[in-house]
């Protein structure tokens, strides 16, 4: 069944046809039009360009995707794309150019900095379908935001262990080969307010990218924390937590931590990590990373970061891989997630493979 959405903005001007378009289209895929923005699961938001406000959300589960238009031409997705997702807070840009069709070039970009285009063309109702085809993931997703903590995590545990210098030392290996995007400067973009309103909504010390895991045990794993530089990971409870399961009732990551920390929120993937590590006792590891490798097999749809959807799409590549241990998962228009024993395992299997950019479909 499909989500309900709601459309806020303009009621009437230059983006009537758009609207239009996209409401019928969402319709005939079992998703249904409300006029209370706060009772949806999408928001689609028509702004202003040069003003674009955006929808503060009452609540994380909650998708908004940004349509304004923008002078041509477009560009790479961090010219005009990416300042106007940061400024309108919305987990998709889409971004409308007149390239003289009879409908606009859409430019989706996404919060990993992802761009991918719809080209204009004379044929708007197979237009429109392409254009849901790219909002599909947001439409039909469920986020995994919500943290427990719990301080109860063990004394000698407290300043961490081999596997969290394990984790440490992959990050610093991943600084070195140039696999960390620069984290997107918010402060260049955003008032203070709207810094804070984004950074509670996302548990973002930053827009940065890439995660880290390693199991401790049977049912617990080292992960880093959401936001963080990678290529310093050293305080257990703010650089990386211990996840020790998912409550499906409160749809949250269980986490335990040492009493004293004031923590952050573990990585919005690690509910992708916990299916892998709880189906597969031989994995040891898990590397996420903004890069491509050749010959990988990807979920069909760019599911967002932190969504049961994109877990369960990673894990099902997992599972069905010919070694799940030693699989290499493509996150269609976003990067790879990596499964080893180890760490350095699977630094070993990847390193010279890697590349950059990821290629956009």
């Amino acid at each position: 069944m499909g989500m309900e959405y709601s459309f806020i903005g303009p009621e009437v001007g230059r983006f009537d046809w758009f609207r239009s378009g996209l409401q019928d289209v969402l319709e005939q895929n079992g998703h249904t039009l409300v006029e209370d923005p706060y009772q949806a699961s999408l928001v689609v938001n028509f702004v202003d360009a040069q003003r674009p406000r955006p929808f503060r959300r009452k609540a994380q589960a909650v998708f908004v995707a940004t349509v304004t238009d923008v002078d041509p031409p477009f560009g790479g997705p961090m010219e005009k794309g990416y300042p106007l997702l940061v400024r309108s807070l919305c987990n998709l840009l889409i971004g409308l150019v007149d390239e003289g069709h009879s409908v606009p070039t859409a430019h989706f970009v996404t919060p990993e900095q992802g761009h991918y285009v719809v080209e204009g063309n004379e044929d708007p109702e197979a237009y429109m379908r392409a254009v849901y085809d790219r909002i599909r993931p947001l439409a039909t997703s469920r986020l995994v935001l919500n943290n427990v903590y719990d301080p109860d995590l063990e004394e000698d545990l407290w300043a961490g262990d081999k596997i969290t210098a394990a984790i440490s030392e992959a990050g610093r290996k991943l600084n070195e080969l140039d696999l960390l995007p620069t984290p997107f400067p918010m402060e260049k973009y955003l008032t203070e307010r709207d810094q804070r309103h984004i950074k509670l909504l996302y548990g973002l010390g930053g827009l940065s990218y890439g995660n880290l895991s390693a199991r401790l045990d049977a049912d617990r794993f080292w992960m880093s924390a959401s936001g963080v530089d990678k290529s310093s990971l050293e305080e257990v409870g703010r650089d990386i937590l211990l996840v020790k399961g998912y409550d499906p009732d409160q749809n949250a990551m269980i986490l335990s931590v040492p009493p004293n920390v004031e923590p952050r929120r573990v990585s919005v993937d690690a509910i992708e990590h916990w299916m892998v590590y709880q189906e597969h006792p031989e994995v040891g590891a898990i590397l996420h990373v903004h890069a491509w490798m050749d010959g990988v097999r990807s979920t069909e749809f760019n599911y967002p970061c932190g969504t049961y959807e994109l877990g369960t799409a990673v894990a099902e590549i997992v599972r069905e891989s010919p070694i799940p241990k030693e699989a290499v998962v493509g996150l269609k228009n976003h990067g790879l997630t990596i499964v080893g024993t180890s760490m350095e395992d699977i630094f070993r299997r990847v390193e010279g493979a890697l590349y950059q950019p990821v290629p956009m479909s």
